[in-house]
């Protein structure tokens, strides 16, 4: 069998790499962040297969998948059918869940169909997407929405000073004039004077015919109240517009559990269907684990088949380390992880063969005890005559490699080259600094710094947690382990802050900001940047921004034309009239030391440090960045291209003006080489050293070892964790047997 080659890839960073990959193996890549790795798997070997398999379908298909784009390489040779798993969040409205992402709920509604009493349908009627099946009340969605007027209306304005406040309601826009133009308002009257029949009028009335409109009233429009108005054009449809303003929606609009359905999403017949007592959205509200516990004793003779189907598909959620999800949970609040194990899901049971599987990082978010099934997992797609390639970091996931390519040496424009390639045992003794990780004797905190106060956590029972009672220690660094579901992240970052407010939590949620926020804007140091333009070129400053006079007006600065696919997810296309720059052509002819702005954007942090090395203002927030392990974003990287470990890490630059002593950070190790996690310890050391309190949610080994404090959660997840299973020092912890922690601890610790 032809191995795959690739011949000249420059794809980024990469020197015009030649490199042979064998098939039918597991092939890891390692190094640094941003030494290449993903440029080489995804834009280069990825972009090419996806490329070649759409080039065979219909144009009509074709127009409608995703487009990678056209990588930067001489050849690839011998290429096989791609199956790319990243880690993409699944994203999706409320209407997307685990259920309906995975399949298993489509299972489901075929059993509730054939063998729940009373029979009320056939599966169809048993979804909340369904016009029969739907609660009507809420349509289908388990939550309705009501508008508060007191953040939707300024009582202190008139309609003239933008009392309403709503896009499309301000003064001048196209559903203010239903209320300006109507003839019931003095439109300079403040809304706390209106009478109460006024009030009534602006925000309640019912649909009619104005009897006395201004001259510029049409002949057949009608009148409505912004209330009704509000509810019938944006908050009751699927619509592109709600989708677009779902921020806006939010500032003016709250939500509460369905009155009718209580959460449950479908109508009063639905429900009436049960199976040993209890209905299909109790099932969906199950954990995955309880619910095959559910499934498993059920008896029907003709319909073993769906059942066997139901039962295979939950264990496999199991099998990867999701036991503790519920069918009912909504795609979008997933993690980039969850969502990655949620699309192997479906790969588990494929028969097809020499495919080409690439995984992005799979061990994120687990603990090594749930490594071991994803290890399984990875193998046995391996063992069915398929081609394997891991962008990983992990170093149990890298153990399994039967092909090591190690990139580096360093990153951005100091990496792109291949250090080494052969097999795991050989990558020990290579000069890259992942051989060096590997050869390296692992050590553990011997000296915990001690502690005199603590901040107390009170019978904890949010979720699965136990009434968990425990106090953490102050001015040290504790760190929170255990299994995925085990209760981690609901104490730490949800009931702590509940109990104690005056701290600081550095998560992995999404950061607001707008389709042209980049890394530049974000740390606010973008002002900067286009005034050294300005002051160079003798021109205007706003021409450097894509939000304002230098704008590609063709993509409004964005770089990319979206093509709306109703139902499908949109795709991004590069602007044609910018080539993706976001901004005008003309803007690029001005330059500052010899790059224009475009260029500078391309910059990466570690390129930009010397690019900029006399402006020290900017050269501080580039530092940071540096320190933790970061030189390879570039300046103009869009926001929403981040993984969550990077935008925790950029959430940490910064907050720190605005910290409380108390700081929380949610896995800030995700995405980072071994390497670099030394430089992210390092920078938390120096945190406790100025006085503060960390808290720290992780299940990566090198941190847990140097914890001056360890609480470990568990055993297990879902309904087996929420326990308290151990607390104290690394030292103690290894003594410790019942800890899945300390058995991995003692194994990394082992030469």
């Amino acid at each position: 069998m032809h191995p795959i080659k690739i011949t000249g890839a420059r794809q980024h960073n990469l020197k015009n790499l030649t490199v042979t990959i064998p098939k039918n193996t597991i092939t890891v890549f390692t190094g640094i962040s941003g030494s290449g790795k993903s440029s080489l798997v995804f834009k280069t070997i990825g972009a090419e297969a996806h490329r070649q398999m759409s080039e065979m379908q219909h144009s009509f298909v074709r127009s409608r998948m995703e487009h990678l784009g056209v990588p930067d390489v001489d050849s690839i040779e011998h290429l096989n059918v791609p199956v790319i798993i990243n880690q993409k969040r699944l994203g999706g409205n409320v209407r997307s869940t685990v259920g309906t992402a995975t399949d298993i709920y489509t299972s489901l509604r075929l059993l509730f169909s054939r063998i729940g009493q009373p029979f009320v349908g056939y599966a169809n009627i048993f979804s909340f997407n369904h016009p029969q099946g739907m609660c009507p009340v809420c349509s289908g969605i388990g939550q309705t929405r009501q508008v508060d007027t007191d953040r939707l209306i300024d009582k202190n304005k008139s309609l003239n000073e933008g009392a309403i406040r709503f896009p499309t309601f301000q003064p001048g826009g196209y559903r203010w004039l239903r209320y300006a133009e109507s003839g019931y308002f003095d439109n300079d009257k403040k809304l706390a004077d209106y009478t109460p029949e006024e009030w009534q009028m602006l925000l309640y009335a019912e649909e009619h015919v104005p009897p006395n409109p201004s001259s510029k009233w049409g002949k057949t429009v009608r009148y409505t109240g912004i209330i009704p108005r509000l509810e019938r054009d944006i908050l009751k449809k699927d619509s592109k517009e709600q989708r677009m303003r779902e921020k806006e929606i939010g500032q003016v609009v709250g939500e509460q559990i369905c009155p009718s359905c209580h959460g449950k999403r479908l109508n009063e017949k639905v429900l009436s269907c049960k199976i040993n007592g209890l209905d299909i959205a109790g099932c969906a509200a199950m954990p995955v684990d309880e619910l095959l516990a559910f499934i498993r004793p059920i008896q029907a003779p003709g319909y073993e088949t769906v059942l066997a189907e139901l039962v295979k598909k939950l264990q496999h959620m199991i099998t990867i380390g999701l036991s503790y999800l519920t069918l009912d949970r909504v795609t979008a609040t997933l993690s980039g992880g969850e969502s990655q194990r949620i699309k192997m899901v479906r790969h588990l049971d494929s028969s097809l063969e020499n495919l080409l599987y690439i995984f992005d990082e799979p061990s994120i978010g687990l603990h090594p005890k749930d490594l071991d099934n994803i290890s399984r997992i990875i193998q046995k797609i391996r063992d069915k005559g398929n081609t394997v390639l891991l962008v990983e970091h992990d170093p149990d996931l890298i153990r399994i490699a039967d092909h090591v390519i190690d990139m580096g040496p360093g990153s951005g424009a100091h990496g792109g080259e291949i250090i080494y390639q052969g097999s795991f045992d050989g990558l020990r003794s290579s000069n890259g600094k992942t051989g060096q990780y590997f050869a390296r004797q692992k050590s553990y905190n011997q000296h915990p710094r001690p502690f005199t106060e603590t901040i107390p956590i009170h019978n904890a029972a949010l979720h699965n947690l136990q009434h968990v009672t425990i106090r953490i220690p102050q001015r040290i660094m504790t760190v929170v382990t255990g299994v995925a579901g085990s209760g981690k992240s609901t104490l730490i970052s949800e009931v702590l802050p509940a109990q104690y407010p005056e701290l600081t939590l550095i998560d992995q949620s999404p950061i607001a900001g707008h389709s042209k926020s980049n890394l530049l804007t974000y740390l606010s140091i973008s002002d900067t940047v286009r005034n050294l333009f300005a002051h160079a070129n003798g021109v205007s400053n706003s021409l450097f921004s894509r939000n304002s006079e230098g704008g590609c007006p063709n993509c409004k600065g964005v770089g990319v034309e979206k093509i709306d696919l109703a139902f499908m997810d949109d795709v991004e296309v590069p602007c044609e009239v910018c080539g993706g720059s976001g901004f005008r052509p003309e803007v690029l002819q001005y330059r500052y030391q010899q790059k224009n702005i475009a260029g500078v954007m391309q910059l990466t942090v570690e390129e930009a440090t010397q690019f900029f090395a006399a402006q020290k203002d900017l050269n501080k927030s580039f530092a940071l960045l540096h320190d933790l392990g970061m030189g390879y974003l570039t300046l103009g990287q869009r926001l929403d291209s981040f993984s969550g470990g990077e935008l925790q890490r950029l959430k940490l630059c910064t907050q720190m003006k605005h910290w409380y002593p108390v700081i929380v950070l949610d896995e800030p190790s995700t995405g980072l080489h071994p390497a670099d996690t030394e430089k992210l310890l390092a920078w938390l050391h120096k945190l406790v050293q100025k006085g503060h309190t960390l808290i720290v949610i992780e299940h990566n080994l090198d941190i847990i070892a140097c914890a001056d404090w360890i609480i470990d959660m568990g055993p297990g997840a879902g309904k087996d964790g929420g326990r308290l299973v151990f607390e104290g020092t690394v030292p103690d912890l290894l003594q410790n047997k019942a800890s899945a922690t300390a058995t991995y601890l003692r194994k990394y610790l082992t030469p």
